[in-house]
């Protein structure tokens, strides 16, 4: 199929033969993310013309984005990805049909070379355009690493992203990250980056997106990076926070399990096993949103509280709400001593299907290597729902001829400040500035 074909097909799809290509290709993102799941099974079985790289491709969640628009239109191949984490690489060969290459992208970096050499054996074709996709290790720039700073050899892979695709020269680049990679600490680390791209040619573009405003089922906060060569439409989320989808619409069809126990009709819907005195604590915390009593718990939460004389750790140990968006999903979303990661309901931590559902992944994504490193995968992960909208995004733009008429701002210029967590209940209040 080549490219006008394809545009036709996107028109054709959204029944907006005569409509602005940029706004069909959008439509049809917002329609694939509403039924990912049959998108993305049906998508593993087409291609299109526009090859897709995805580096730090992890266990696969923007990649099954990209690819659950072929459900809908052949838009996508994915040609390449590559991680250095083999339990992740198992999980995505496993559910999108291609192995990743265990590789370090730093040495990508330092030698283009070898990996357009991997590009050639894999049928890279010149002619078609290219997207260069990716998220970088986050932990080095998480606030959870509080005594860690811009040493963290884990961030200089940004600006080797940065550097390959320079070398490269795809047609758009996407890059998602956590959004404390936009404060003080970090932001030389984005600056090289982003002198890199615009060297070579690029118009780069930096914001900050809930994911909930996608359809993401959680609420979550993240970085974003857009590159291309030319004006580009704006981009941004759809939904209001009344109609964000909720905990309730992710995971309430699941079957009850207890804790440790592992359905027998779905491998991945099964929890940690949890001691006697943290059941007892779970039990004590009021169902559907509830908090730990203070006098319940941990005696080290409670010296803490007994010395602040006010709670502490308010999360910790809390339920999630069933009619509300569930809280950031992390690599610690297994252990309910680690946040508000307890069900609703049920007297226990979350199941790995239960984490996966929440950040949006198709229903029978199977997650190899165990439960740490399943919710390493899925608290790593970027959410398939929102990629699938990003990619139909980047679709209209590469397949649009003329310039848009809403061209996206100039987006983020300076850090947010010195750390992003203290902007969250603004921008939970309905402030835009950093979309």
């Amino acid at each position: 199929m080549n490219l006008e074909v394809l545009r036709r097909r996107v028109l054709k799809y959204t029944r907006a033969a005569n409509a602005d290509l940029r706004q069909a290709a959008r439509n049809l993102g917002r329609r694939v993310a509403r039924s990912l799941d049959s998108h993305w099974t049906a998508g593993r079985e087409g291609e299109g013309p526009i090859d897709v790289v995805d580096l730090f491709s992890g266990c696969g969640g923007m990649s099954a984005g990209f690819q659950a628009i072929n459900g809908a239109v052949p838009a996508y191949r994915l040609l390449l990805a590559v991680d250095i984490d083999e339990v992740a690489n198992a999980t995505y060969e496993r559910n999108l049909g291609m192995a990743p290459i265990a590789a370090d992208v730093n040495e990508y970096a330092d030698d283009p070379s070898q990996l357009r050499s991997v590009l050639r054996s894999r049928g890279r074709r010149r002619s078609r355009p290219l997207v260069m996709i990716g998220c970088a290790p986050c932990q080095g720039f998480s606030s959870h690493r509080n005594g860690e700073g811009t040493g963290d050899s884990r961030n200089s892979l940004f600006g080797s992203f940065a550097q390959v695709a320079a070398a490269l020269k795809p047609d758009a680049v996407v890059v998602e990250n956590v959004p404390e990679l936009f404060t003080e600490r970090y932001w030389p680390h984005v600056e090289f980056a982003r002198s890199v791209l615009m060297d070579a040619g690029y118009r780069v573009h930096l914001s900050i997106h809930n994911m909930a405003e996608f359809g993401v089922p959680q609420e979550r906060f993240r970085a974003l990076m857009l590159a291309m060569r030319r004006p580009v439409a704006q981009f941004g989320g759809h939904l209001s926070r009344d109609r964000f989808r909720t905990t309730r619409d992710a995971i309430a069809a699941l079957p009850e399990i207890s804790a440790g126990e592992h359905h027998r009709d779905d491998p991945m819907h099964y929890t940690a096993h949890h001691r006697e005195s943290t059941l007892e604590t779970i039990r004590a915390v009021p169902k559907d949103g509830g908090n730990r009593p203070a006098d319940v718990g941990p005696a080290c939460l409670r010296r803490v509280e007994k010395r602040q004389g006010k709670p502490a750790y308010e999360d910790v140990y809390g339920r999630l709400r069933w009619d509300r968006p569930a809280v950031t999903i992390t690599n610690y979303a297994r252990n309910p001593a680690s946040g508000r990661y307890v069900h609703p309901e049920q007297d226990r931590g979350l199941s790995v299907r239960e984490g996966a559902l929440l950040q949006s992944f198709p229903a029978e994504y199977h997650f190899e290597g165990g439960l740490d490193p399943s919710f390493r995968q899925i608290g790593n992960a970027v959410p398939p729902v929102f990629a699938a909208q990003l990619a139909a995004y980047v679709l209209g733009e590469v397949l649009a001829v003329e310039e848009p008429t809403d061209v996206l701002p100039e987006g983020l210029r300076e850090p947010v400040g010195v750390s992003f967590s203290r902007l969250i209940p603004a921008l939970k209040s309905g402030s835009r500035l950093l979309a």
